[in-house]
């Protein structure tokens, strides 16, 4: 999916109306240059699922942050830019966060394509 955004309100506008389509077990690969909004836009799909956490860093020194959001889902917002390749991220066993109950969100996932689900949305 490709929709250019000019300012935070949309880019919220823009995560609530991807929320509405979620379901448990989907990832969603969040692309775009440094700087380009990812991590705001898996801050504001986060938000519209429910998470409540006050906090919610970038994942981009843990690689993995993992929430609780509303209505039983949970939240894995991972950050694949400091891992060199598809060993380093099947390493981390991201595998376990690709089914239910999880919803995934992934910056830099082009690290390892091949280890997406074939379920995953590009954005």
């Amino acid at each position: 999916m490709s929709q250019p955004v000019q300012s935070e309100a949309e880019m919220t506008a823009l995560a609530k109306q991807l929320v509405a389509t979620i379901k448990a077990g989907d990832c969603l690969a969040l692309h775009g240059d440094l700087g380009a909004g990812k991590s705001f836009l898996a801050r504001a799909m986060m938000r519209a699922l429910g998470v409540t956490d006050e906090a919610l860093p970038s994942p981009t020194f843990a690689i993995i942050q993992e929430y609780d959001a509303a209505n039983g889902l949970k939240v894995a917002h991972m950050d694949w830019y400091r891992l060199e390749d598809s060993f380093d991220v099947s390493n981390l066993g991201v595998d376990e966060f690709f089914t239910a109950p999880w919803v995934t969100l992934i910056e830099w996932s082009e690290r390892a394509p091949e280890l997406l689900p074939t379920n995953t949305t590009a954005i």
